[in-house]
């Protein structure tokens, strides 16, 4: 395992800055979640929330050097778009299944 420090200092710096960044703006969206006006609102701040957690896992793999977390990025990718595919389908239709 790759330690955080032997990544070079200017690229160390920047991917844990970005981690930090990805996951202020998580928590940040999470407030829409929670207050959004409307629910395609809700859906769109869900949306974001799916695609941080992708980016941090990602961040977290390139820090560690852990190339495990990058499978689980693509996964929660996966889910996310179908989630977000199934919730507008359901929010426009009213139906998931015809």
């Amino acid at each position: 395992m790759t330690e955080p420090t032997a990544l070079g200092g200017a690229l160390a710096i920047v991917l844990q800055g970005a981690l930090v960044l990805s996951a202020v703006l998580t928590l940040g969206v999470g407030y829409r979640v929670i207050t959004g006006p409307t629910t395609p609102d809700r859906v769109v701040a869900l949306d974001v929330i799916g695609t941080n957690v992708v980016a941090i896992a990602a961040l977290y793999a390139m820090i560690a050097g852990l190339g495990l977390f990058l499978d689980v990025a693509l996964v929660l990718a996966i889910i996310g778009f179908i989630s977000t595919v199934t919730v507008a389908r359901y929010v426009t239709e009213g139906d998931i299944i015809e």
